[in-house]
């Protein structure tokens, strides 16, 4: 049975969340929360909410029957003693810190954006083997010790041997009486997924927009990280040629050459074939460009990713983000020759942050 403060705690956090819920869509399009990311946990600023505080009197201002004064004169400091500064007439901001899981978050994402729970394939190839200590058995390290088996044992020879006395009860283990936990060791299967992210990151490519990459990917990997058991973040940049980088490298590299989007996408496919097996993984695949395109490259790309990426991939998601400098001329290729329908193929134009929230939903919406 709850107690009234652990009620009153619980209708707190409800309403904490509430918050953040009524707020998610400004959270998802700014980037502030990516600085505020641990391992498992995040921090929110939630502003606007009241925080419950004692006020306390000032010491030595006298109290009731001291000094001077009349009945019915209100005690305390008159208006105008209170400092030498004028006093403001606004409320003060209340911003509270609050901590949630990742899992948490995804969960408000998903209900926000109506996500469907992702189906994944290749569950059933790979398998994480889980030890279980169901069983007892007669040898074993002293760690594994089973002291209650081993006294139970002791005592049931004591007793069947007539040693055991009654009035003065003393149990003695032998060596063969001593008991040891064992286990059994059970397969089960572990969906993993690998996600590769793909950003053009030519001139054309502003600071602007690699922040609304930034704060996308933040919000795709804190979905699809919470559908999988175990999933693995690559990072590929490209302007006219392409390389695997970290993830700091990633959203912090300006190049002023070309564009070949082929080139990112001949170092993704040799990615996915050396290092995530098509039967055992889930492959994800995010590409993030303002549309350039060196114009005798564009065939030679949608080649390869009708050809090599999309067939193993459960989706190919291409964002589209709005740049002074870009044509745009990329997704509009991909609309013409794969349509808008295709199974695995998922276009979106990212014109500013606030088409994040939108994007992600269109990205994540199909449940694959």
């Amino acid at each position: 049975m709850l107690t009234k403060i652990q009620r009153d705690t619980t209708r707190f956090k409800q309403i904490v969340r509430g918050k953040i819920r009524q707020n998610l869509r400004k959270y998802v399009t700014h980037g502030e929360m990516i600085g505020r990311k641990g391992r498992d946990m995040i921090s929110i600023s939630v502003p606007q909410l009241d925080i419950p505080h004692f006020r306390y009197g000032d010491n030595g201002s006298g109290g009731v029957g001291t000094g001077d004064g009349d009945e019915g004169q209100p005690v305390g400091k008159g208006e105008g003693q209170g400092g030498s500064g004028a006093a403001g007439d606004e409320p003060g901001a209340h911003v509270l810190e609050v901590e949630l899981s990742l899992e948490e978050l995804a969960e408000m994402l998903a209900d926000e954006l109506e996500l469907p729970r992702i189906q994944p394939r290749g569950d059933s190839q790979i398998t994480e083997e889980k030890p279980s200590y169901d069983s007892v058995r007669r040898t074993g390290p002293e760690s594994l010790r089973h002291f209650k088996r081993t006294y139970v044992q002791a005592l049931r020879r004591q007793i069947a041997t007539g040693s055991y006395n009654f009035q003065r009860p003393r149990i003695i283990p032998f060596g063969e009486d001593r008991r040891y936990r064992s286990w059994t060791t059970h397969r089960t299967p572990q969906a993993n997924a690998v996600i590769v992210y793909m950003m053009d990151v030519s001139g054309s490519m502003t600071d602007e927009q690699k922040q609304i990459v930034r704060t996308e990917a933040f919000w795709i990997d804190t979905w699809i990280k919470s559908q999988y058991q175990g999933v693995e973040c690559r990072y590929i940049i490209h302007d006219a040629a392409a390389r695997e980088v970290d993830e700091d490298t990633f959203y912090h590299t300006r190049e002023s050459g070309g564009t070949r989007i082929s080139s990112a996408y001949r170092v993704a496919s040799n990615l996915i074939s050396k290092d995530f097996p098509v039967a055992d993984w889930n492959i994800y695949c995010f590409q993030f460009s303002d549309g350039d395109n060196w114009g005798e490259d564009n065939k030679h790309s949608l080649t390869m990713l009708e050809e090599e990426l999309l067939p193993i991939s459960n989706l190919f998601c291409y964002g589209q983000v709005e740049s002074p400098y870009g044509s745009g001329e990329y997704i509009r290729s991909l609309s013409a020759t794969f349509g808008t329908d295709h199974p695995t193929l998922i276009l979106s134009e990212i014109e500013d942050r606030n088409a994040i929230y939108q994007s992600i939903k269109t990205f994540l919406g199909t449940g694959k």
